[in-house]
């Protein structure tokens, strides 16, 4: 990560702040989000992790990522000993608020680690005008 220049080199705040985003989005899903006339498109890093371990939805206008590891029985010798753990069980997840979604026309694919989401966008009357009639 691409820390700014700073005039103070005492400004722990700021590097409180560093510290505290980094640990806390330790466990976030790495995502990239575009967004086109017609759609959004959410590509997101989860290597690893398998197919079926990952969960989509979309509710309320948010979309909601998150997978799971599981690691219980790996990394045993004959005996059952751990000889050396440096990868747990883990979960990660992601939230992500994109209005207006068609929910009908979602799709979804998983390759290499790589999750790719396409949500079509509703047409929505953007003519500026919105008439009421008085009752």
């Amino acid at each position: 990560m691409a820390y700014e220049l700073r005039n103070n080199p005492f400004d722990l705040f700021n590097d409180f702040g560093n510290v505290l985003f980094n640990s806390v989005a330790s466990n976030q899903v790495k995502t990239d989000v575009t967004e086109s006339k017609d759609n959004y498109v959410v590509t997101s890093e989860l290597p690893g992790f398998k197919k079926n371990n990952i969960n989509i939805d979309y509710n309320n206008d948010n979309l909601n990522i998150r997978a799971t590891h599981d690691l219980k029985n790996e990394n045993k010798d004959m005996n059952g000993r751990i000889l050396r753990k440096e990868r747990a069980t883990d979960d990660v997840s992601r939230s992500l608020y994109l209005p207006n979604i068609n929910t009908e026309n979602i799709s979804a694919s998983y390759d290499g680690g790589i999750l790719k989401i396409k949500l079509p966008k509703q047409q929505i009357n953007n003519s500026g005008e919105h008439k009421i009639k008085i009752a």
